[in-house]
Order: structure tokens, then C-alpha cells, then sequence
């Protein structure tokens, strides 16, 4: 079959804009690195005991303390963090705040078709509880319920969109053809969209983080920072979270490790961290913002396999990320990952394709993360040692919003009570893990390449795409 090439390679950017854009680029996450460090907290000195140990200061563990806090305020809860508070993956994405628990609809019917419409109702009480939240406990964290705007940039992708024309107003998603897309955002690329005018939420993740730690120190948790978590043990009151320092002997554990190794031995081939580079520019003038159109503030995400996210900030900086997606053999999170010339160049590529316009325009920031990817493209959950301990993970790129979620369900798992979340399918079962290496490292970059591929030919999956999507392993973005 031939291939085509995309819209990015029919119209690459010159290459003086590119290294133009890239030459004075800081690499550190933007969302860190604009705010004051927030005085440490403590590493845990000595042993303790406690009701609730949370294992993880990311937004999963975090907001696992405040709902812990919430649903029972004379509750003891010690929060451990092997680092800073948000330092990583939760530091590090784009703010992107979805509804989806399921990494879009298309994944979850295909997989819990009997569940879904729970599934998806959930996911919108989930994003109006975050919402609430914020405003209630007034955190300071730039929260815009913009929604986003999913565009086609190839003609095949034109019958992927879906959305209906609204009706005086009415309507939740919108179809937009190319010249109301056009209206919206001004890019060259755009052949026509969908708007999900509810379903996202636009948030600084680095606020997120210092705000929840705030509110849960305020509802009473002990937040311990530079305490990593060696091991788990059994004990006779519970469980016992052994730090190079100290110990927490907890009736209850909470797992919010994400993509780093897990204290479970049956979760070490759960996850893959694959990662994930993004640009933010420096602020906006007046005229750029005129030139791209782009008022309504919506968060923008394209419809191809290897796709791009991008959205303004409060600012008016714009961030780009997404495209490539890196394995590296053995599975391993290290930091010498996250400086990836060829990534970075290539989004600045993209960016120019996108916004012509805008040339000459820098970027201030580069920085990557690693995503906790899992086999079903969306969280998993489960409890060991006698449900004493409850974990999630696996989000794949869906955190800052599923994590909230996920705590709720950590919580309802240890209460040792069936819920509507612990009922779930999606809850109840585990998906496949991930092969041993060299087979995963094989299976993940033949996948990514095939994605690509199939991005040349009018959205065409091979067989591999299709042997996996028989499997159940398939993704489309």
C-alpha cells in the first residue's frame, strides 16, 4: 500500500527557525521551575505508627490524603515521598484535566462495554468533584473548564470525528468543519474538528500539587519528603513501610508509585515507562495571539496515532508535547532520558508547521517525562496482603485527572466494602502485563513503528495493530 507523508514532513518548518527557536532553551520543567520551592517537609526519623501510610507524593498519592481526610477527618494519615512533592511525572505534563477514566470512549467500549455508560458518568462526577474542590478550598491553580479541541490534520481523519451541530448553544461536543475550526484557532493544518466543550479541564500542574499539599496538611496529614520507601512488611498491627530512616507500621497502605518500580513483586511488569518531551514557549504579544485566533483558551490535541497536545497558559505561553514516545530497553526511569535532541527538534518542527506565524518565536523550556503505560491504556487497580494494601497505576498519560479517581478507589478497596467503583470490571480485574526483555523492548518499539506507519497510510493499522487490537493490546489515540 503506499504511503503518504503527513502534513509535518509536506511542510517542515526551515530549519534556522527551528535551531533559532531551540538556542537559549532551559531544560526544566516550566511548571517547577516558574514557582518558589515551598519549604521542605521532614524525612521520617524513627518509627511511627499511623491508620493510613501513603506510599508516593504525586497527585495520586496526594489526592489520596485529602480524600482519606474528607471521607474521615479523625483518620491518622503519613504520606512518604522519595524525593520533592510533584517532582516527576505529576511536575511534568501538560494540565490536560479529562473526564475520561478510560483513556477515551473508544477504549473504554471496547474493553467494559457492559460498564461504560458507569464509566463514563463516573469520569464527569470525578472532573465536577476536582472542580468543586478548587473552588471551595480556593486553590490557587489556574483551573480553566475550557474543554478541548480534537482536530484532523489529514483527510483520513475526517471520519473520526465525532460531535453533533449544536442547538442554540446546547450542545457538549461539537462537530466544527474546517472553516468553524478555523475560527476557532488559525492553523493551516486544521481540516476540521470536534469540540468537547466539557469534557477537559485545563489546570498548572505544579500549583495542582503545591495547593493539595497544602490542603492536606491542613486537614491533618504528615507529609514526609526525601523518604524512600525500601520495602514492605508484614506486622502484627498491619503493615510495615520501611524508609532508610525510619518505618510507619500502618493498618493500610496506599501504592501511588506510578511508573517507578513497584514494592509488589506481581506489579513489576504492569507498567512501561515510555517517555514523553514537550516545548513551552516564551509568552505571547498581542499581534501572535491575534494571528493564531486562538480566544477561546480550549486545550488542542490532533487525531494521529503519533499525535500532538498543546495549550496556552495563563501567560500566554503555549506548550507542544507529544509525537514521539520513548521505550528504552530494560524499562528503566533515568534522567539522562529526558535530553533528547532529536525529540526536541522535531516538536519544534511541528510547531511551526502548526503556527507558521509565529516563526521567530522561542521556547524557553524543554523538559520530558516518563509515562506509567499499561497494557489496557488506562489505570488498573487491586489490593495484596490480606487487602491491607491497595495500589493503582497505569494511567498512561491520563493522571491529573484519573488520579482523584483512583484514590476514591484505593480507599473504597481498603474499606474492604463493595462500591459502584469496586464493582467495576475495570477494578476487578487485572490486565495483561507486559513481557520480560528483551521481548518487551521488541514488542513496544515494533508497536510504535507500526503506529507511525499506519499515520502514512490513510490510518490503515497492519497486522501486528490488528493482531493486538484482537488481543485486546491495541491503542488508537
Amino acid at each position: 500500500m503506499p504511503t503518504h507523508d503527513t502534513v509535518f514532513e509536506r511542510r517542515p518548518a526551515p530549519a534556522s527557525a527551528v535551531a533559532h527557536a531551540l538556542a537559549q532553551t532551559r531544560q526544566a520543567p516550566f511548571w517547577l521551575d516558574e514557582l518558589r520551592e515551598p519549604d521542605a517537609h521532614p524525612p521520617l526519623r524513627g518509627e511511627t505508627s499511623t491508620d493510613l501510610a501513603i506510599v508516593g507524593g504525586g497527585f495520586t498519592g496526594l489526592w489520596t490524603a485529602v480524600r482519606a481526610k474528607q471521607r474521615d477527618p479523625g483518620r491518622r494519615v503519613v504520606l512518604l515521598e522519595a524525593k520533592r512533592l510533584g517532582w516527576a511525572q505529576s511536575g511534568r505534563n501538560g494540565g490536560f484535566v479529562e473526564a475520561s477514566i478510560t483513556h477515551g470512549e473508544e477504549n473504554g467500549r471496547s474493553r467494559w462495554a457492559d460498564d461504560y455508560e458507569t464509566l463514563e458518568r463516573l469520569g464527569r462526577e470525578n472532573l465536577d468533584a476536582m472542580e468543586r474542590t478548587v473552588l471551595e478550598h480556593g486553590l490557587d491553580v489556574q483551573w480553566e473548564r475550557t474543554g478541548e479541541l480534537d482536530v484532523a490534520t489529514e483527510p483520513h481523519q475526517l471520519a473520526w470525528l465525532h460531535g453533533t451541530r449544536p442547538r442554540d448553544g446546547e450542545s457538549d461536543v461539537v462537530l466544527l468543519d474546517r472553516d468553524e475550526v478555523q475560527a476557532h484557532v488559525h492553523s493551516p493544518t486544521y481540516l476540521g474538528g470536534t469540540w468537547r466543550r466539557r469534557e477537559v479541564a485545563l489546570v498548572h500542574p505544579g500549583r495542582l500539587v503545591h495547593e493539595l499539599a497544602r490542603l492536606a496538611s491542613e486537614l491533618g496529614v504528615e507529609l514526609h519528603e526525601g523518604s524512600p520507601v525500601r520495602r514492605l512488611e508484614d506486622a502484627a498491627a498491619g503493615v510495615q513501610v520501611v524508609t532508610d530512616d525510619g518505618a510507619v507500621t500502618a493498618s493500610h497502605v496506599a501504592l501511588g508509585t506510578s511508573v517507578y518500580p513497584s514494592l509488589l513483586t506481581r506489579n513489576r511488569l504492569m507498567t512501561v515507562p515510555v517517555y514523553d518531551y514537550v516545548l513551552m514557549t516564551e509568552p505571547l504579544d498581542p499581534g501572535q495571539l491575534t494571528a493564531i485566533g486562538w480566544q477561546g483558551r480550549q486545550g488542542i490535541g490532533d487525531l494521529a496515532n503519533q499525535f500532538h497536545y498543546y495549550r496556552r497558559t495563563a501567560d500566554d505561553r503555549i506548550l507542544f508535547g507529544g509525537y514521539d514516545a520513548i521505550y528504552h530497553y530494560g524499562g528503566r526511569v533515568r534522567a539522562a532520558y529526558e535530553d533528547r535532541r532529536q525529540s526536541f527538534e522535531r516538536l519544534a518542527s511541528h510547531f511551526f508547521t502548526t503556527f507558521p506565524q509565529l516563526e521567530g518565536l522561542t521556547f524557553t523550556h524543554k523538559w520530558a517525562g516518563a509515562i506509567d503505560t499499561s497494557t489496557q491504556f488506562c489505570a488498573f487497580f487491586g489490593t495484596a496482603r490480606k487487602g491491607r494494601v491497595a495500589y493503582a497505576a497505569g494511567f498512561t498519560g491520563l493522571g491529573v485527572g484519573a488520579t482523584r479517581f483512583a484514590a476514591d478507589t484505593m480507599l473504597d478497596l481498603l474499606g474492604g466494602e463493595p462500591t459502584e467503583r469496586t464493582e467495576l470490571e475495570m477494578v476487578r480485574r487485572r490486565p495483561l502485563p507486559f513481557p520480560p526483555e528483551p521481548a518487551a523492548s521488541v514488542g513496544i518499539n515494533a508497536t510504535r513503528w507500526s503506529l507511525d506507519r499506519a499515520d502514512h497510510k490513510e490510518g490503515r493499522r497492519n497486522l501486528l495493530l490488528r493482531t493486538l487490537d484482537a488481543l485486546g493490546l491495541g491503542f488508537d489515540s
